[in-house]
């Protein structure tokens, strides 16, 4: 089939892109090519061959290195939004391109562009060679395509799913949230979908394609009472289809949302200090990812910035924590079938009982340390090199009950939920907003606490938890992401219930 040009397919997509702006016109999806379920996309659309591959290779490796690779794209993405109690904002984003590496060492050379074709491709290759000097390396000249899971399996795509029936979700969902109380003033609602396709290409000679869906539908409700004003919200979504968003889910997502903000009427500031900190279940595990997870990343690592870089084989923690980075949970945001680099998708197991095991690896690292890749290599997109990233990253739980955990608190605070975040990630210092928590008093839930920070290091923290219960759960959202080196990538997070013996709480000093 004939290439097609960026200026030929950002004009097609920007037309359509205008039509999904007149609500609520559009009765089919704004955009539709061939079936994604069948392997070479790439191929049947844009005219990507075997052949154009192993050339590209070639001139990325014309003046050596030790591998090359070629990371195609093309991803499509849909906003719609509702505030006010209307849907008031509908737009979308496409991209499209291949981003061409050449390693040599640890050192990498790197081009992108966004025509899919052969010459704008080849000036990329060349671009990306320039890191090498010496011997001209071999690239294959056919390529084998990896056997991978489906993580994430759809029924549909998600471009098929038409405006009209994305509509009355969002709708939906803000009616509900209004429902639920006369103190809500002002509901802000938003659904997204991302539909991903991408295609590694290696001068080894693997081959690997993916569809990767995203999606989320969020809350955010504000709410006023006796003069006094907060604000809350709840979300869900993932690695999911259109069908995950069922009216039994939105009314899960408003209930959460609204009871999250009239809690807050009655919320007050613990006292400041040292003192135990009780971590809930789920969406607090986004501590044990920033504060500890990162310092695991073996870039960190190679380079001697993370305090684990001596680490391994050492004791970390107690052996009651097991920590687990695992691309393999079916529907999780940092799920994948293969990593960025082809490398299939496994579960690796950080800590094991207390002792540092292992670091999360992309081929880099891996070849560094003479260890096999985890399948860790991630990037944001095709205009951005490759990095050691989490997936999703979870204590496996113990053998306590939540009740148990807290009584051996005593007094200290629960922590439900934290935002705004800040971590030096080589050092591993942290500080976190609690945006939903609780006193503990005698062992016991009390008052619910608002406008506290906690602060602490991660590898002390790791050191000090003392309790964990049984209840493990994971985050289920799509939203979550995560930034290192000026890129954000999707990932997951989780945790059950543990003791950490002593944080920092900034709360009130009277």
């Amino acid at each position: 089939m004939a290439l097609l040009t960026r200026r030929d397919f950002l004009r097609s997509a920007a037309v359509a892109a205008a039509g999904s702006a007149m609500l609520p016109a559009l009765s089919k999806s704004w955009f539709a090519l061939a079936a994604a379920e069948a392997p070479g996309y790439f191929e049947r659309e844009f005219g990507i061959s075997d052949a154009l591959c192993h050339k590209v290779l070639a001139e990325a490796l014309s003046k050596g290195g030790d591998f090359a690779d070629l990371f195609f794209e093309h991803t499509v993405q849909n906003w719609l939004g509702l505030e006010d109690g209307k849907v008031n904002r509908a737009y979308c984003q496409v991209t499209l391109g291949v981003g061409i590496r050449t390693v040599m060492g640890d050192q990498v050379g790197y081009g992108f562009t966004q025509q899919l074709a052969e010459k704008p491709m080849l000036m990329a290759a060349a671009t990306a060679a320039t890191i090498a000097a010496g011997g001209r390396a071999a690239a294959a000249k056919t390529f084998t395509s990896l056997k991978t899971g489906d993580v994430y399996p759809l029924d549909h795509l998600l471009s098929s799913v038409p405006l009209e029936t994305k509509l009355p979700l969002v709708q939906s969902l803000g009616d509900k949230c209004f429902a639920r109380s006369p103190l809500v003033n002002k509901v802000v609602v938003q659904f997204h979908d991302e539909q991903k396709r991408i295609m590694v290409v290696t001068s080894d000679g693997a081959r690997a394609e993916d569809l990767q869906p995203r999606t989320y539908l969020t809350a955010t409700v504000l709410a006023e009472k006796d003069g006094k004003r907060e604000r809350s919200g709840w979300h869900q979504g993932g690695r999911r289809g259109f069908d995950f968003y069922t009216p039994g889910l939105v009314d899960e997502i408003a209930e959460a949302a609204v009871n999250r903000v009239l809690v807050l009427f009655d919320a007050v500031r613990p006292p400041a200090g040292e003192m135990p900190v009780v971590l809930g279940p789920g969406i607090t595990g986004i501590l044990l990812h920033e504060a500890i997870g990162h310092g695991m990343e073996a870039d960190f690592n190679r380079k001697k910035t993370s305090t684990y870089a001596t680490m391994l084989g050492r004791k970390v923690a107690e052996p009651a924590v097991t920590i687990i980075d695992d691309g393999t949970i079916p529907n999780l945001l940092g799920s994948l079938n293969f990593d960025d680099e082809g490398t299939p998708a496994q579960r690796t197991v950080l800590v094991d009982r207390g002792i540092l095991t292992s670091y999360m690896h992309d081929r880099i690292s891996a070849t560094h340390y003479g260890v096999p890749s985890t399948g860790n290599g991630r990037r944001e997109s095709f205009q951005h090199y490759v990095q050691p990233r989490m997936r999703n990253t979870f204590m496996l739980p113990g053998e306590a009950t939540p009740a148990d955990i807290i009584r051996q608190a005593g007094s200290g605070i629960y922590v439900q939920d934290v935002s705004n975040g800040q971590v030096k990630i080589g050092e591993g210092d942290f500080a976190f907003y609690v945006s939903q928590g609780r006193l503990i008093e005698n062992g016991r839930l009390g008052a619910p606490i608002k406008d506290v920070n906690i602060m602490g290091n991660g590898p002390k923290m790791l050191a000090n938890i003392v309790g964990v219960a049984s209840d493990l759960a994971m985050a289920h959202n799509g939203t979550g992401g995560c930034g290192k080196g000026g890129q954000t990538v999707p990932v997951g997070f989780g945790q059950p219930t543990v003791l950490v013996q002593s944080l920092t709480v900034g709360g009130s000093k009277s």
